[in-house]
């Protein structure tokens, strides 16, 4: 079973969601703790331990480093939100 850390701007994404999303990323995060690779989650090329799952429209990057998950990023991944850079 991992450990889970979030970066300071995870964390704050996290926190800025309603209560029903928030509770759903957890809810994913937890299921992570026990299974830091499901079959969903891409490995992102080129880059070592890191790794992305969907969660709906939102994306969740996190890195593996030995027992411990790290999540860096719960962000939207709407079209929109790329195109502007939201």
């Amino acid at each position: 079973m991992s450990t889970i850390f979030l970066a300071p701007s995870a964390e704050q994404q996290l926190y800025g969601f309603a209560k029903p999303l928030r509770k759903l990323f957890i809810k994913r995060l937890l299921a992570l703790r026990a299974s830091p690779r499901p079959p969903d989650a891409t490995k992102l090329e080129g880059l070592d331990h890191l790794y992305r799952i969907r969660e709906g429209d939102y994306r969740i990057l996190y890195v593996i480093r030995e027992k411990d998950l790290i999540v860096l990023v719960i962000k939207s991944a709407s079209r929109a939100d790329r195109r502007t850079g939201s």
